[in-house]
């Protein structure tokens, strides 16, 4: 069997995303991808060793790449030997905090897109992150006309705690505004990040 999936102009992350689905949706066969970057090949290529599935890619034509990943025909690469040990994993919840509406530092057109394809990619984790803190400029996400209102609607549903600092809400003169989640103080951001198991900053 063979799906295609055509994934030309998506932007990171959704390549690997639509892929992930359509090697779900199938028991065995070859999942085709239509790519139009590099970047995109090292992606998928990288999450089909990770599932441990043969792939391949050639180039088709000028920014085209046919990635091609194999599933369930008895080609897929020996997994590595699982051992028991203690898990080093830190307990507790997964907090995310976010204090500025743009992601890294340099092009701001560039930042608000990284942002906006991270919340996302959240939202297609099999676990989702227990608290997601905004504050800063990292305010202006959960307000309206954000482009993550929905994502962060999507992350709330599935039991994501969306807090905005009320004190950064208040110095944009954006208080009304809040559109997803609940407003917080410098307290509760304090102590949610010192109980916190693990704190992911994008």
């Amino acid at each position: 069997m063979i799906k295609k999936v055509n994934a030309l102009g998506l932007t990171c992350p959704l390549p690997v995303i639509e892929t992930k689905k359509a090697l779900e949706e199938i028991e065995k066969g070859t999942v085709e991808v239509l790519v139009d970057n590099e970047i995109a090949v090292q992606n998928l290529s990288k999450m089909a060793d990770q599932l441990k599935m043969d792939h391949s890619f050639t180039k088709e034509e000028e920014n085209v790449y046919k990635v091609e990943i194999i599933k369930g025909e008895g080609i897929e690469k020996e997994p590595a030997p699982v051992f028991e040990a203690i898990s080093c994993a830190p307990a507790g919840k997964k907090v995310v905090v976010i204090s500025d509406k743009n992601m890294g530092v340099g092009d701001e057109a560039l930042g608000k897109v990284l942002m906006k394809g991270f919340i996302f990619a959240l939202t297609q984790l099999d676990k989702v992150p227990d608290t997601i803190i905004f504050y800063n400029s990292g305010a202006f996400i959960s307000i309206e006309g954000s482009e993550s209102i929905e994502d962060l609607k999507k992350l709330e549903e599935a039991g994501t705690e969306i807090l905005t600092c009320g004190t950064c809400l208040n110095h944009y003169g954006i208080a009304e505004k809040l559109a997803v989640g609940s407003v917080t103080n410098m307290y509760v951001i304090a102590e949610t990040m010192m109980n916190a198991g693990s704190i992911v900053k994008p």
